[in-house]
């Protein structure tokens, strides 16, 4: 199994809605570790780290997100995974 991790920032209506703490559980159940929070222009950012189909399966469900959340746009950057090894919700 070979670990990637993605950057992935999230706009429309993301927060307010559950979106941080549902990315935890879900991404906590998809057994993928990173983080998310709130970003101060309304946007969810998220960092992501798996197995590549566990990531790709967290995008899709991120593009949708909880039912109250109106997903707009999605930003996805490659990167090097860190070694998470949990995912947690982070507060700015």
């Amino acid at each position: 199994m070979s670990r990637i991790a993605r950057h992935v920032v999230v706009r429309g209506r993301v927060q307010g809605v559950f979106f941080l703490v549902s990315t935890r559980d879900e991404a906590r159940r998809r057994a993928v570790a990173g983080w998310v929070r709130n970003q101060e222009d309304g946007s969810v950012e998220a960092w992501l780290e798996g197995d590549a189909e566990a990531i790709e399966g967290m995008i899709g469900w991120m593009d949708r997100g909880p039912a109250r959340a109106r997903v707009t746009d999605l930003d996805i950057g490659e990167r090097m995974p860190y070694g998470y090894d949990d995912f947690e919700v982070r507060r700015q």
